[in-house]
């Protein structure tokens, strides 16, 4: 890609990369409940004093009483569905961390986005780990680094892939998923996170 440079993202990312945690059937099977039972918003949020809608669906789910605030909103977390619990615990079974809730994103096209940003916030603790799991379309996730904007690569999430973002990467990065119009597919990410009180 134009102006990004190489980077191991194993290394320099502080990232683990699983590109096929889940095969297609249970990807597909998982994509297809999530959209029909989650309770999907579209959030109003404030930019420069005029409000604009979230370019995307969005909904969070977890522990009882859990509560996430970002971008000026506080969401109370909505209690865990059958599907959230299994794949929250297949993904604890394989890998070291435990979580308390999940932030779900939904694109409905290519043209649907998240901007530059990182998961830094206090209720996350010093260290969050953020695990994102990925179902429908392949979409594109790019990094950059947070003092040096020039420092940038990018990574395919394809369906069933499964990303760690570990200790340090938010104090180190930014990251986002930009709009790409040519692609037509939904797709549905899932973020568990550990919200700290």
């Amino acid at each position: 890609m134009k102006n990004f440079i190489k980077l191991n993202p194993i290394d320099e990312l502080h990232l683990a990369f699983f590109p096929d945690f889940l095969d297609q059937q249970q990807a597909d099977a998982f994509f297809k409940d999530l959209k029909s039972s989650i309770e999907w918003e579209q959030p109003i949020v404030k930019i420069f004093g005029k409000e604009h809608p979230v370019p995307r669906k969005v909904a969070f789910y977890g522990e009882p009483d859990v509560q996430y605030r970002y971008s000026g909103q506080t969401h109370t977390a909505i209690p865990w569905t059958e599907s959230l619990q299994a794949i929250k615990s297949k993904i604890q079974e394989s890998t070291p961390y435990e979580f308390n809730s999940v932030l779900l994103n939904f694109y409905r096209s290519g043209a649907d986005k998240m901007g530059w940003h990182a998961d830094d916030e206090k209720v996350l603790g010093s260290n969050p780990v953020i695990i994102s799991l990925n179902l429908g379309a392949e979409r594109r996730m790019d990094f950059r680094d947070k003092k040096d904007h020039q420092k940038k690569c990018s990574i395919q999430l394809p369906v069933g892939s499964l990303l760690i973002m570990l200790e340090d990467c938010q104090h180190r990065f930014h990251h986002q998923i930009p709009m790409q119009k040519r692609i037509k597919e939904e797709r549905i990410n899932l973020t568990f996170r550990q919200i700290k009180y």
